[in-house]
């Protein structure tokens, strides 16, 4: 008995892109990536069993991957990670009904790529600022050094307390210089939900790639500035996930 498989959809790219030599896709082993057209567009698609079960690490890794990779040298509409569709007509109608709009966003994407800037509190060097800047702190973090945990938990609760809002309170200012920094060098910007309590500034921009090196020096100057007290990463040029998306389009 054969097995039953569906399509893993990835993107939606233009219909004259072609699959990078040897792409391949979630599973294990690696799936073939291919592409289905129709009109205009056409989707990064891969076969796998209707009874795979999807979310693993290398499973997002794999989708991550493939389209980023797609992103540098085309425009690419994400189609949101463990979308699946019965087999190529189910992935035909969708492009069909969907041609024009999603048409029109790959018009809107191209040239255009992904970077996201995440910077991480040095923890020592926050917490010491903290100490420095609020009496109230300083006495607490007094009462618990050298102590034991039982005896001074309410103390270090307290404490704790203390320093989340400083963070959360340092975060939303952070992330507002850093749209400041950069978003002027991109066609859009957002902040992004932290990842970790201790997040600064985070965000993401869509950023032309005729301005991609000044934005990238942009970015490394900021990093710079804040070294002191910020670890940034930048990452990028990335697909457009959080500028554009299949799902949003289709209604």
């Amino acid at each position: 008995m054969a097995e039953e498989t569906a399509l893993f959809v990835y993107g939606i790219v233009p219909s004259d892109v072609e699959p990078t030599e040897n792409a391949s896709g979630v599973g294990d082993p690696p799936a073939e990536v291919t592409l289905i057209r129709q009109g205009r567009l056409a989707a990064l698609v891969s076969e796998i069993p209707l009874d795979t079960p999807l979310g693993r690490p290398a499973d997002l890794r794999a989708y991550q991957e493939l389209l980023d990779g797609t992103a540098a040298v085309a425009p690419v509409l994400p189609v949101r990670f463990g979308t699946a569709l019965d087999g190529p007509d189910g992935v035909t109608d969708l492009l069909a009904t969907h041609q024009d709009r999603f048409a029109a966003a790959l018009d809107e994407l191209e040239g255009r790529v992904q970077y996201a800037l995440h910077g991480r509190y040095r923890e020592g060097e926050f917490v010491a600022a903290v100490l420095a800047d609020n009496p109230a702190a300083a006495d607490l973090a007094e009462q618990v050094r050298g102590q034991p945990e039982e005896v001074t938990r309410e103390q270090r609760i307290r404490l704790g307390e203390l320093i989340s809002q400083a963070v959360e309170l340092s975060r939303e200012a952070e992330t507002t210089r850093l749209l400041e920094a950069l978003g002027p060098l991109a066609v859009a910007s957002a902040p992004r939900a932290p990842s970790n309590e201790m997040d600064a500034g985070y965000a993401v921009f869509l950023v032309d790639t005729e301005r991609a090196e000044e934005f990238i020096a942009a970015a490394e100057e900021y990093a710079e500035q804040r070294r002191d007290l910020i670890r940034a990463r930048l990452l990028g040029p990335l697909a457009p996930y959080d500028f554009a998306d299949a799902h949003e389009l289709v209604g």
